[in-house]
């Protein structure tokens, strides 16, 4: 078996870790436990470019224990945890192509790695494996069935290329999916994003007046975790829908060149390049901390700081200290890339377990359905979106009700009035 990870001897504590975290994760391993006496993805091989982290380390278990023939990379250069890659390579024999901290060309040589693999299924989240596949590696394109895509970034990647005509096979867009965006998103982004700001600098939250660039769910998430800390949130946004909903929500909305001088913590979560920019670094306080959420690490204009900046040392791990020529710092987190899974350990098990739940579910429908889909983005499919969320209302022990004959027979007629 061919692989390329930081350590082996660090398996036993991945395994650990792994274990602790699928005791939170009932839902996949229920659909795991099916998984094995079915063996629906017999014989199919699966090129997954994820996050390296525990919860991954289930879905993985649970597509090999479906039949899958599956191959792992990281979908981020600093999101992988070393030993959940040795774990997955002793005790689990699933090849890994991950290291954290990899450089970019070390990235891409993994990502070619995983499609060395010649999938019939990808599993993206960010749609780097499935670019590289369509700009580089075309003589594979004519095995894979379908994929799936784990993140909004990526699925905002995918539809550019669906409307081009460059996407050459389905998608699912699991991100889509409302046991996804509205719980991983929202309340994993908004727990972890925090955890990893805190785990990085060991901040008080509490006082501090934190900017949120982007209203979507997880920027959502990430404003009620700030002020249920006791933060003065302020959201910048370009969609006046978005904008409005903030204000509603009792958030301050002004755009970022206003709130750049007024913030002490940033974080950007938009999908988008240069959200903070040159112009915004040049008005920031003294000390303002600066942290990206998002998919990629283009949110923050890197390069313009490094230009205006005098000097630049590493205070902290993941704390790059920017000293400006008037003497003011600015701090940046984790190379401006995913703070919660640079300097954290990503979202809670307990919400990736529907997310993955999603990834699993829909690598099986595409195993049932894929050929007679067309190529382009497809949302979950409903069914298997209220499946999950029943099975998740199951595991927390809540019941719920269901209508009766009468009522199932008027919200289907339309004769009752007044």
């Amino acid at each position: 078996m061919e692989y390329h990870i930081k350590d082996p001897n660090l398996a036993e504590g991945g395994r650990l870790r792994i274990e602790w975290a699928d005791r939170d994760m009932p839902v996949l391993r229920s659909i795991r436990e099916r998984f094995e006496k079915e063996k629906p993805l017999q014989g199919i091989r699966i090129s997954a470019c994820l996050h390296v982290t525990t919860e991954t380390a289930n879905l993985m278990r649970t597509l090999a224990a479906g039949g899958a023939d599956v191959v792992l990379t990281a979908s981020n250069p600093l999101s992988t945890q070393d030993d959940v890659a040795a774990a997955l390579v002793s005790f689990y024999e699933i090849p890994v192509f991950a290291i954290k901290g990899e450089d970019n060309a070390t990235y891409y040589k993994h990502i070619h790695a995983a499609l060395d693999h010649a999938p019939n299924i990808t599993m993206d989240d960010g749609a780097d494996l499935v670019s590289t596949l369509h700009k580089e590696r075309r003589d594979l394109l004519p095995n894979v069935i379908g994929g799936t895509e784990e993140t909004t970034t990526g699925v905002i990647r995918l539809r550019a290329m669906a409307a081009d005509g460059a996407l050459e096979y389905p998608v699912i867009a699991v991100n889509d999916a409302m046991t996804k965006h509205f719980f991983d998103n929202r309340y994993g982004t908004g727990q972890s994003t925090l955890d990893g700001i805190i785990r990085a600098t060991n901040i008080l939250i509490a006082g501090r007046t934190v900017v949120v660039a982007g209203y979507g769910w997880c920027g959502r998430g990430v404003a009620m975790r700030a002020k249920g800390l006791g933060a003065n949130v302020i959201v910048t946004e370009v969609d006046p829908l978005k904008a409005l909903e903030a204000a509603m929500d009792g958030f301050r909305v002004m755009p970022m060149q206003k709130a750049a001088a007024e913030g002490d913590i940033f974080v950007t979560l938009t999908g988008d390049i240069h959200v903070i920019d040159r112009h915004h670094f040049e008005v920031m306080k003294d000390g303002a901390i600066v942290a990206n959420s998002g998919h990629f690490n283009v949110e923050i204009n890197i390069p313009a700081l490094e230009e205006i900046a005098a000097s630049k040392r590493r205070v902290r791990p993941f704390v790059d200290e920017y000293r400006l020529p008037d003497g003011r710092n600015i701090y940046l987190l984790g190379e401006g890339r995913l703070i919660n899974l640079a300097a954290a350990e990503g979202h809670p098990a307990s919400v990736m377990d529907m997310s993955f739940a999603n990834q699993a579910l829909s690598a099986e429908y595409l195993v049932k359905h894929g050929k007679e889909l067309e190529k382009r983005v497809y949302t979950v499919p409903e069914h298997i979106d209220r499946e999950i969320a029943r099975l998740k209302l199951e595991a927390m022990g809540i019941e719920i009700d269901t209508l009766t004959p009468e009522q199932e027979a008027y919200l289907h007629s339309w004769e009752h009035g007044t």
